[in-house]
C-alpha cells in the first residue's frame, strides 16, 4: 500500500518547462534561445497564418464569383395550420410568442375560424383557414 508523502509521476510523465533567460550559466541566457537579431528573435515577431512574405495572399488572388444577399435574407418562423388548433380567436405572432417574421403552412388541418395575423400564407394555408370561416391578415 502506497503512502501518500510518497507518491510520485511515473519516470517521464511529467516534464517541466525550460527556464530561458535566467542567466548566462543556465545554459539559456542572454538570447535565450532566439539566436541574434532578426525577426523572430524579438516579441510578437512571428506574421500571421495567412501571411505569404509580402506575395499576394491566395485569399485576394482567386476571383470573387456570385451574389451575396445574406445582409437582407428574410429569415421566417414557419408555423404550421396543426399547432393553430389549440389557439382560439385571433392568432398573431405575441400570442404564438415569435419575433421577426412569420410564415404560415398548410401542412395538416384547421378545425376553427380563426382571424390569422401573418407575414406570409402559403397558397393551401390560405384555402384551408378561409374554407375553415376564418381570415389571412397580412
Amino acid at each position: 500500500m502506497s503512502q501518500l508523502n510518497k507518491l510520485s509521476y511515473k519516470a517521464g510523465a511529467k516534464k517541466k518547462p525550460k527556464r530561458v533567460g535566467r542567466g548566462t550559466s543556465s545554459g539559456w541566457g542572454k538570447t535565450a534561445g532566439r539566436g541574434h537579431k532578426g525577426q523572430n528573435s524579438r516579441s510578437g515577431g512571428t506574421k500571421g497564418i495567412r501571411f505569404e512574405g509580402g506575395q499576394t495572399p491566395l485569399y485576394r488572388r482567386l476571383p470573387k464569383r456570385g451574389f451575396k444577399n445574406y445582409p437582407f435574407k428574410k429569415e421566417y418562423s414557419v408555423v404550421n395550420l396543426t399547432a393553430l388548433n389549440q389557439y382560439d380567436g385571433e392568432v398573431d405572432k405575441t400570442t404564438l410568442g415569435i419575433s421577426g417574421l412569420l410564415k404560415i403552412l398548410g401542412s395538416g388541418e384547421i378545425k376553427k375560424a380563426l382571424t390569422i395575423k401573418a407575414d406570409k400564407f402559403s397558397k393551401s394555408a390560405k384555402q384551408k383557414i378561409e374554407a375553415a370561416g376564418g381570415k389571412c391578415l397580412t
